[in-house]
């Protein structure tokens, strides 16, 4: 059997619901190992209770850095190594750059870019030293282009991606795989109980960003994007060890992927002239 079919283990945050429930209980399903993690581990009672072979949960906030070493560790002693990191705990934060505080700001560069960087660090060494691994990083749509009222959220899953995108020239050829994956609407709790309001208001905003947060709050439970199916391709991806730089998920990732490509070109070709001839 090929090393990249075998049994893997998998390290995921997030595990309570959404996208870190999916994926870890479709590992499990596919015949994997998984050290699923969450801030209140009872809320994984179900999901070990049905895998007791296979599962483990640990405890783990994201955003309590100096303790992320520690868990990383722990996961590793369950079952003597982890082959995948998927970085799915996360946050939004809805509200303009102007009405959100030092505190706002802070806190959801933690849970979406500092936790995931530093879980990232702590499994580079063990990856490195096993030869293999697969990390597997949650970013949004926002990152592909960002909207009115996300100023934050998506600069803070923008930083992961560019991050994501050194780490994987960097560790690649040491057997390192990195993947970003980038999900459009799905029917996950983001919306309701992962997402996070400014602190302030300003009623100028109210036709931009607060248009924006008028419009998810409407989406809410009718996303079309099956967060089951969208963990059946990414346990395939990683099971047949591929490795896409940015996986978009869902038909309205796929034509935002290629719109913001195709405006992109488009920008460049009509400066083109001005700008190319600022070389010496």
């Amino acid at each position: 059997m090929a090393m990249d079919s075998e049994s893997k283990v998998w390290l995921v945050t997030g595990c309570s619901s959404g996208f870190g429930r999916a994926i870890a209980r479709k590992a499990l399903e596919a015949g994997h190992r998984v050290v699923a993690t969450a801030r209140n581990v009872e809320n994984l009672a179900e999901l070990q209770s049905e895998f007791p072979e296979t599962c483990r949960t640990i405890a783990l906030e994201v955003t309590d850095l100096a303790a992320l070493p520690g868990r990383v560790a722990e996961a590793q002693d369950a079952f003597g190594r982890i082959d995948v990191l998927v970085n799915n705990a996360g946050q939004g934060l809805i509200g303009a750059l102007e009405e959100c505080s030092d505190e706002d700001i802070a806190a959801n560069m933690a849970v979406n870019f500092f936790g995931p960087l530093h879980l990232m660090r702590a499994v580079l060494p063990l990856m490195r030293e096993q030869g293999a691994g697969h990390i597997v990083n949650l970013s949004a749509a926002a990152a592909i282009s960002n909207y009115p009222g996300f100023a934050i959220y998506g600069a803070a899953k923008a930083a992961l991606e560019f991050a994501s995108e050194a780490v994987k020239a960097e560790a690649g050829p040491l057997g390192v795989k990195v993947t970003l994956v980038e999900p459009g609407p799905f029917r996950t709790d983001f919306i309701g109980r992962s997402m996070a309001r400014a602190s302030g208001s300003v009623e100028a905003y109210a036709g931009t960003s607060g248009r924006f947060a008028k419009l998810l709050e409407g989406m809410n439970g009718k996303q079309v994007g099956d967060p089951a199916k969208a963990a059946e391709v990414i346990v395939g991806m990683v099971t047949e060890g591929q490795a896409p730089m940015r996986l978009p998920l869902g038909k309205y990732a796929v034509k935002k992927v290629k719109d913001r490509a195709a405006a992109s070109v488009r920008e460049v070709e009509a400066w083109e002239s001005v700008v190319a001839a600022t070389d010496f």
